[in-house]
């Protein structure tokens, strides 16, 4: 098995990188190798999950500190850094209680170990959908693949094999903590520390299911169809509760959280809940006023363009923007008029331009004059 590249390096930051800065880069990257975009490309599948895996660890100030200061040992149960805490603890209180032995007489307090058998919820699951302009102006559902941990079918979480039940540790008497007496320089003092016959479960499994080798869950890939709500913006997450990570001892399951990726459209922006657009119109348009045809997200609609009308002249289309999320109406479109000038003239239509400068006393720089030539 390849071995991990370091979180900072799959999302190309430094390790003082801001939260803005892991969004952005996340992102950015997720966009460029999302399998939609790349279909039946495998290379592209695995650095997705890696930018998300990244991503999931360094957005999360606690577990980015985690990895900050322990790598990705961190999050691996085998090195003692995972679902057992760091370093076989499963969190910092019970260093309290280590120190609360050694030193309760000093002030420095005691405190009770978490049950390993108490219910804990499973993880959050993170992943991204890449949707439309249109379908992000008026919702639709997307099918997203997402891998999360489940409970083993077989076993029903226990991690026994059918039939069978584990034993409660004899040492530890299911606390999953022995207590041991030592020597210091101080006298004799007792310390707190997780059960070495049971691995701090406080449970002994004699026969394992043979599924999930006893670990009681399993990870699977799971299709899972998401209501992308009308209005939705780019970078924005959805939340669906209870579709992570399955809990531990009958804990409840963690969330998926789906980031929304936005395509960029062909000629419309988004700002705020108002669409905007840039529509060219000739210089006869402009001049003497004129009925066109513009774009919305409804279809086409007729905009009445003024006489005398000047390029960057804005008109706004009430209620041709973007759904409110909450609901309660729309946005508006604006439509940005530019005013073009054609590129080539044959001569009639360039005579017909120069008796109109003509006429308005504008001809004095005109190239060819009235008649052709340069204008003396």
């Amino acid at each position: 098995m390849a071995e991990k590249r370091d979180y900072y390096e799959v999302l190309g930051l430094q390790k003082s990188a801001s939260n803005d800065e892991i969004k952005k880069a996340y992102r950015k990257l997720a966009k460029e190798n999302h399998p939609d975009l790349h279909p039946g490309d495998k290379a592209a599948e695995e650095r997705f999950k890696e930018i998300n895996e990244a991503y999931e660890i360094l957005s999360d100030p606690d577990k980015r500190a985690k990895y900050d200061q322990y790598g990705h040992a961190a999050f691996d149960p085998n090195a003692g850094f995972g679902a057992g805490g760091f370093g076989g603890f499963s969190d910092f209180g019970d260093l309290g209680d280590i120190f609360g032995d050694i030193f309760g007489g000093f002030g420095f307090g005691g405190g009770s170990r978490a049950n390993p058998n108490a219910p804990r919820q499973g993880e959050s699951v993170r992943s991204s959908v890449t949707i439309s302009f249109e379908e992000a102006a008026f919702g639709c559902k997307k099918d997203v693949t997402v891998g999360r941990v489940e409970s083993c079918p077989d076993c029903k979480g226990t991690g026994c094999a059918p039939g069978t039940t584990a034993e409660v540790c004899p040492d530890c008497k299911g606390t999953g903590t022995v207590r041991t007496t030592q020597r210091t320089p101080f006298g004799m003092a007792q310390s707190t520390g997780p059960c070495s016959k049971c691995r701090g479960t406080g449970r002994i499994i004699h026969q394992p299911c043979t599924k999930c080798k006893g670990m009681g869950r399993i990870r699977r890939q799971h299709k899972i169809n998401v209501s992308i709500p009308a209005g939705i913006d780019d970078g924005q997450t959805i939340s669906l509760r209870g579709q992570g990570g399955a809990g531990v001892n009958g804990g409840p399951a963690g969330d998926l959280l789906v980031t929304v990726i936005v395509q960029p459209h062909a000629y419309f922006e988004r700002e705020g809940n108002d669409v905007l657009i840039e529509q060219d119109i000739t210089y006869p348009e402009a001049a003497l006023g004129a009925e066109i045809e513009v774009p919305t997200l409804d279809g086409k609609i007729k905009l009445t363009i003024p006489e005398g009308t000047q390029t960057g002249s804005k008109f706004r289309l009430r209620g041709k923007g973007i759904p409110y999320l909450r609901g309660g109406g729309r946005g508006d479109q604006y439509v940005f008029v530019n005013v073009t000038v054609p590129k080539t003239l044959n001569k009639a239509q360039k005579d017909l331009l120069r008796q109109y400068a003509e006429s308005r006393g504008e001809a004095g720089n005109l190239k060819g004059g009235l008649f052709g030539g340069w204008k003396k």
